[in-house]
C-alpha cells in the first residue's frame, strides 16, 4: 500500500480551509485510492484529484480559492518547484510570453494607426523591432517584481525571507496563464480591446492567487497586484513609450 505522504513545511494542504494535512489520497492498487479527509474542516482535503484537467481550468478561470489551492500546492508543491529551478523557467515563460503581448499591443496600434499601403521592412529593422520588445518585457518585468515586493514588505508586512518571497513571485507568475489566451489573436482576429481584458484577468488572478499564499485579505492583496501591474503600465508607456 502507497499513499502521498507530506513531511515538514512543504506538505500538501487541504483546498478547503488551506490547513497541512499528512496525506491527501492512500492507494492500494493502481486505480484505485481512497481520498483523505482534513483533521481540521472533515471535509475531502482535495477532491480535484479525481478530476479532470478541464474541471480545474474552469474552477482556476472562475478564480476560486480551492482551485488555486490544489494547483499551488499540491499539483506543483511549491515549495519544491522554488528549489528545483522551476521557478527560473516559468519566469522566462513569463517574460516571452509578456513580449508577446506588447508585440500584439505594438501590432493593434499600427493596424489602428496605418495609413495605407503595406511598407517593405528590412530583416534588420525586423530584428531591431523583436529586440526592443523583448527589451521593453524586461524593463517593465523588473519594475513589476521590485513594486510587487515593495508592496508585499510595505503592505502585508511580510519579514523580509527569500523561500517566502520566491513563493510569492511563483505564485503570481503561475497566476498569469490568461497571457496564453493572446496566442488565439493570432488565429483569429479580435478588437485590441481583448488585451485589456485579459490583463484585466491577470490582475485579478494574481490577488486570488496571493490571497492563497499569503492568507491575507482580499483588499490587501489587491493593493499590491494593483500597485505592483500600476507601475509596469506606466513604466512601459511613459518611459518606454510603449503605445
Amino acid at each position: 500500500m502507497g499513499d502521498a505522504q507530506a513531511e515538514g513545511e512543504e506538505g500538501p494542504r487541504c483546498v478547503g480551509c488551506g490547513r497541512r494535512v499528512r496525506t491527501l489520497f492512500v492507494q492500494y492498487s493502481q486505480g484505485n485510492i481512497r481520498l483523505m479527509k482534513c483533521d481540521n474542516c472533515k471535509a475531502v482535503a482535495d477532491p480535484y484529484i479525481e478530476c479532470e484537467f478541464m474541471i480545474i481550468l474552469i474552477d482556476l478561470i472562475l478564480h476560486k480559492t480551492r482551485a488555486y489551492r490544489h494547483l499551488l500546492f499540491n499539483k506543483l508543491s511549491m515549495g519544491s518547484c522554488v528549489d528545483k529551478g522551476i521557478l527560473c523557467w516559468s519566469t522566462l515563460i513569463y517574460i516571452a510570453l509578456d513580449a508577446f503581448h506588447n508585440y500584439v499591443v505594438r501590432l493593434s496600434f499600427s493596424k489602428v494607426n496605418s495609413v495605407g499601403g503595406a511598407s517593405s521592412r528590412s530583416v534588420f529593422s525586423t530584428i531591431f523591432n523583436c529586440s526592443e520588445v523583448i527589451g521593453d518585457a524586461l524593463l517593465g518585468n523588473v519594475i513589476f517584481v521590485i513594486m510587487l515586493f515593495l508592496a508585499v514588505r510595505f503592505i502585508l508586512k511580510l519579514s523580509f525571507d527569500i523561500t517566502r518571497y520566491r513563493e510569492v513571485l511563483f505564485a503570481v507568475i503561475i497566476s498569469s496563464y490568461f497571457k496564453l489566451f493572446l496566442f488565439t489573436m493570432m488565429v483569429w482576429e479580435f478588437p485590441s480591446s481583448v488585451v485589456f481584458i485579459v490583463e484585466i484577468f491577470v490582475l485579478s488572478s494574481n490577488v486570488v492567487a496571493l490571497r492563497v499564499v499569503s492568507q491575507f485579505p482580499k483588499a490587501h492583496c489587491f493593493s499590491v497586484c494593483f500597485m505592483a501591474h500600476a507601475a509596469k503600465y506606466l513604466t512601459e508607456r511613459w518611459i518606454l513609450r510603449t503605445p
